[in-house]
């Protein structure tokens, strides 16, 4: 499925959400997920179902110091 993410465009096997979590391997991180323009909510990511074209923004905190 093409997708756009962070601004640049991607050919992946995904289906939802989670799955492109998984495919970054962010899973188990602090991460927030925008899909076209909303917030998606962390325990709504396994049934968020993507759609060709969709944009999405994927933000994830690293602590440092």
């Amino acid at each position: 499925m093409e997708l756009t993410i962070n601004g640049r465009a991607h050919r992946l096997e995904v289906r939802t959400v989670a799955d492109v979590i998984a495919h970054f391997g962010l899973a188990g991180k602090a991460v927030v997920v925008e899909a076209d323009g909303e917030i998606v909510d962390r325990d709504r990511w396994a049934e968020a179902e993507l759609r060709p074209h969709m944009k999405l923004e994927l933000v994830h905190f690293v602590g440092g110091g």
